[in-house]
C-alpha cells in the first residue's frame, strides 16, 4: 500500500509533494497531528534523529499541531503503530480526547 492509500485509510489529509523541498513537510494532516508514514517490510530503526526530523517538519507544516509517526511493517498482513511524545497520550487520555 502507498503512502497516499494509508493516509487515505485513517482519513488524513495528504500533504502534495511531502519531500520535495515543499513548505509543507510530512506526509500528512490528521485532526491534531501532522503524520509522517513510514513504511517497511520488516523492521524500523527509530531514534533520536529520526524523531527529531519528524518533530521539525511538523513545526515546518503547522506550529499548533502534534507530530507523529504512522510505522506501516509488513508486505501482505499489516501492523500499524503510531509513535507520539507521552505528554501528548497523557493529555489524550486525561481529557478523554478521540480525536
Amino acid at each position: 500500500m502507498s503512502e497516499k492509500q494509508e493516509i487515505k485509510k485513517f482519513g488524513g489529509k495528504s500533504h502534495k509533494n511531502s519531500g520535495r523541498g515543499q513548505y509543507q513537510k510530512s506526509d500528512a494532516t490528521w485532526n491534531r497531528f501532522i503524520v509522517d508514514v513510514k513504511e517497511y517490510s520488516k523492521s524500523f530503526s527509530l531514534n533520536q534523529d529520526v524523531w527529531a526530523k519528524v518533530v521539525t517538519d511538523a513545526l515546518r507544516t503547522d506550529t499548533t499541531k502534534d507530530p507523529a509517526l504512522l510505522v506501516v511493517l509488513g508486505d501482505k498482513s499489516k501492523i500499524r503503530l503510531a509513535v507520539i511524545e507521552w505528554a501528548v497520550l497523557e493529555e489524550l487520555v486525561e481529557n478523554g480526547q478521540h480525536n
